[in-house]
């Protein structure tokens, strides 16, 4: 890690750290405004915690960075949290009445679950009982739950059973969600288990839709769940670079941006 010039900013700097394990994510101005201290302040601490490859620096703040343990599901729910409700709604407009759908685990599936609440005659298959409890109430649409052990974690459903139950169904479309995006376009999870059941929903759909926001590719996690190659259509705020955006064609990845709800599409995050 950074050398530290005190006992006090040692101590600052590992609140810092525990605030973003708690909340995922934080501006400069929150942080700045909890520790009293100015937002310069922060701001070093914010460069000598990203040197020290402890945090990753985001538009405005900063997020853990973290390669081998996921944050908890309230932080992940907070994280580009507005980001994820737009490629919710984008997604679900792509989906068409009377289709199968998988949708995997993940914070962002579900908010695609939530804008599904129009459609008719969908059978959702699906190991997040956050999608079945958004959806099952819903007359015009059926809801599968793949059988599992449930994680008290996030509410997801994982293990052999799943993975079983995927493979005797061939859908029309699968919406999945990733931890990490690499340099090289590899999606990585945490829990090899759940990675299992992602690969077999990948390999169960006749097309698949990948649901992430571009802070996804700040992270690293330790599993492979495929590559972008492996997809047909990316949905996301923003593609961070150009080498991505050429990964994507190279790949023949149809990709949407649905850019900054906070701003117009015009306006370019620093």
């Amino acid at each position: 890690m950074a050398v530290l010039t005190s006992k006090t900013t040692s101590r600052r700097q590992m609140e810092i750290v525990e605030w973003l394990r708690i909340r995922g994510r934080a501006t400069v101005e929150d942080l700045a405004m909890h520790f009293s201290v100015t937002p310069q302040t922060i701001r070093r601490d914010l460069t000598d915690l990203s040197k020290a490859q402890i945090i990753v620096r985001v538009h405005g703040g900063a997020m853990v960075s973290s390669g081998v343990v996921n944050l908890s599901y309230e932080a992940r729910k907070m994280i580009a949290g507005e980001h994820k409700k737009r490629i919710g709604e984008v997604t679900a407009a792509l989906i068409p009445d009377h289709s199968t759908v998988f949708i995997n685990i993940g914070t962002t599936t579900e908010e695609v679950a939530r804008a599904l609440s129009g459609h008719r005659g969908l059978l959702v298959i699906t190991n997040n009982l956050h999608v079945a409890a958004e959806l099952y109430r819903n007359d015009n649409i059926n809801v599968f739950v793949l059988g599992g052990s449930v994680r008290q974690t996030d509410g997801g459903i994982v293990g052999a059973q799943v993975v079983d139950m995927i493979g005797q169904f061939r859908a029309d479309l699968a919406i999945i969600g990733t931890s990490a995006i690499d340099t090289d376009g590899t999606l990585l999870d945490y829990d090899i288990f759940e990675v299992q059941a992602s690969r077999a929903i990948i390999e169960h759909a006749r097309k698949v839709i990948l649901v992430a926001d571009s802070s996804k590719f700040a992270r690293s996690a330790p599993v492979r769940v495929a590559h972008l190659s492996e997809i047909d259509l990316f949905v996301t705020d923003r593609l961070p670079s150009p080498a991505i955006a050429d990964l994507c064609r190279i790949h023949k990845v149809e990709t949407i941006e649905t850019g900054d709800p906070a701003a117009p599409e015009s306006d370019e995050l620093d």
